[in-house]
């Protein structure tokens, strides 16, 4: 009933953006880590600009007093083969365990409307249209969620705007059609919010399916301007949508899902997940205000 199972985790995109590396092209990966150890953060997830040999990616984590959580794996189970899926899955999988990683996260981004510039984030957003569409897509993550099980690590999967898992509703559907130890989710309130649901009451359905946690909130007034001008996600990104907790500009109830983690069995990393554009909103700065935000509501 506290958070001593809890650890605090950040992620690179505050730095640099692996969607639009012109946001923050110019910020280097030494000052990101840096910059994630000074604000008191002990862990982080994998960015564009981090170092592939994990021999030179450890020593440089090591001396900063921070570990890999997690990274991103862009699932195309609607586009490409299982085969192709797995190929690339296992390889993140190999770089993961190596680092001493228990989770894979990611979405599902084959049909997906989630990287592109001029399509509106809500209109063009991918859908599985029927059930073998649903069928198939399923049975897929859950091999695959399978191997990670085997290998020691969770599969999180990552429902997110402009995916065909972005509503309640789908990801319900989701969870629903597969195997509960082979699938879990990676919980992020920011896209609950910004999908139109409330962020407590996805988190109180799902904390028990849950082994990863992303931190990030909102911009009321800048996702209303999503809404009336059709933005991309993207577009929305660069606009301001998201902020970091404790931004006095955000509109997430943060003490409720603090509540509800305080209440759980949940074991695992809570990450600042925040993206912005670093010339706008110094990721230093706003790190250590969701870092302060943070110990303010957990202690630690």
């Amino acid at each position: 009933m506290n958070f001593e199972n809890i650890k605090l985790g950040v992620a690179p995109i505050n730095w640099t953006n692996d969607d639009m590396p012109e946001l923050g092209g110019e910020n280097t990966f030494e000052q990101c880590i840096s910059e994630m150890a000074l604000a008191g953060f002990t862990g982080c997830e994998v960015g564009n600009k981090f170092p592939r040999d994990t021999n030179v990616l450890k020593k440089a984590l090591e001396l900063r007093g921070l570990q890999i959580c997690n990274q991103w794996n862009s699932y195309e189970l609607t586009t490409k083969t299982f085969a192709e899926n797995r190929e690339n899955f296992t390889a993140l999988l190999d770089f993961l365990d190596t680092m001493g990683a228990k989770v894979i996260g990611g979405g599902e981004t084959g049909n997906s409307c989630q990287g592109q510039m001029n399509v509106p984030v809500f209109e063009g957003k991918g859908m599985l249209k029927t059930k073998e569409e649903w069928d198939s897509f399923t049975f897929g993550l859950n091999e695959l969620g399978k191997i990670a099980r085997d290998r020691g690590m969770k599969l999180a999967f990552h429902h997110h705007m402009g995916t065909c898992i972005q509503t309640i509703e789908e990801t319900d559907r989701l969870l629903n059609e597969t195997d509960p130890d082979n699938v879990f989710l990676n919980y992020d309130c920011g896209h609950f919010h910004f999908a139109g649901e409330d962020p407590a009451v996805a988190l109180q359905k799902y904390i028990g399916r849950t082994a990863h946690i992303h931190l990030k909130d909102v911009r009321q007034n800048v996702l209303q301007r999503v809404h009336d001008e059709k933005l991309s996600f993207l577009t929305a990104v660069k606009s301001g949508v998201f902020t970091v907790p404790g931004d006095s500009e955000g509109c997430i109830d943060f003490p409720s899902l603090f509540a509800i983690i305080k209440e759980s069995d949940y074991n695992g990393w809570i990450v600042l997940e925040a993206e912005q554009d670093p010339a706008k909103a110094n990721p230093l700065e706003y790190a250590i205000i969701a870092r302060k935000f943070f110990k303010g509501l957990t202690g630690i």
